[in-house]
């Protein structure tokens, strides 16, 4: 499968990395999944460098000029969120401002919600966060944002797993849906299949018939094409 670079190395480095994982799995909303995505799984600096910069290609690539600065939610959001930015500078040459917030409210010092940035009136943010499942993380920070005055318009992920909920539209249909944000997966479910299938990766295959098929049957029940 013929891919931008980037994104054939994430999904390498998501399966070298052991974030993505086949056999049977149990997600949250009680299916048994052939596939898993667990992004805590990632702990090198080496993988925290690699991963910033396929952030950053996707944003050069698909919103360079469309922000006024990064915002990363708390908790696994605010590292990428700093990468990010970091990455972007390394690699464009864009410069932007970053921000996150803090699950509680400091209470001495400049006290405060957020870090970094502070987001005024008229600005726009571009929320980074690693993947989306029910989309809580960003309903607990909308208010927050909405507050001081800034739109959110577009989130980056890391992968998109397409499945929908109960209601029939999958995670990132919902917060089109509720909040007008546009998600940006730098991957989906469908192209790690497509481009992982019968591929030699370091002298492993990751997806062979077996895996394919037992995939291909979670998406026909599960998934949004």
């Amino acid at each position: 499968m013929q891919i931008p670079a980037y994104k054939a190395n994430l999904i390498e480095l998501m399966a070298k990395s052991g974030v993505l994982l086949f056999g049977d799995f149990k997600t949250k909303s009680g299916r048994q999944s052939p596939y898993f995505v667990n992004t805590g799984y990632y702990k090198t600096g080496a993988q925290a460098d690699a991963l910033s910069d396929y952030y950053a290609a996707l944003i050069n690539e698909k919103l360079k000029g469309s922000f006024d600065a990064l915002f990363g939610p708390a908790y696994k959001g605010i590292p990428l969120c700093a990468l990010t930015a970091a990455a972007l500078w390394r690699n464009w040459k864009i410069d932007t401002n970053y921000c996150f917030n803090r699950k509680e409210a400091k209470d001495h010092g400049e006290g405060g919600v957020l870090v970094g940035y502070q987001p005024k009136e008229g600005d726009k943010l571009l929320l980074i966060e690693d993947v989306i499942s029910a989309g809580t993380a960003v309903r607990e920070i909308m208010l927050l944002l909405l507050s001081a005055g800034a739109a959110v318009t577009d989130m980056v992920i890391s992968v998109n797993r397409m499945e929908k909920g109960y209601d029939g539209l999958t995670a990132t249909e919902e917060i089109k849906r509720d909040f007008g944000i546009d998600v940006h997966p730098i991957v989906t479910v469908f192209d790690i299949l497509a481009y992982l299938y019968n591929k030699d990766v370091d002298g492993k295959i990751y997806i062979n018939d077996e895996v394919k098929a037992r995939m291909e049957e979670y998406i026909g029940k599960y998934c949004v094409y």
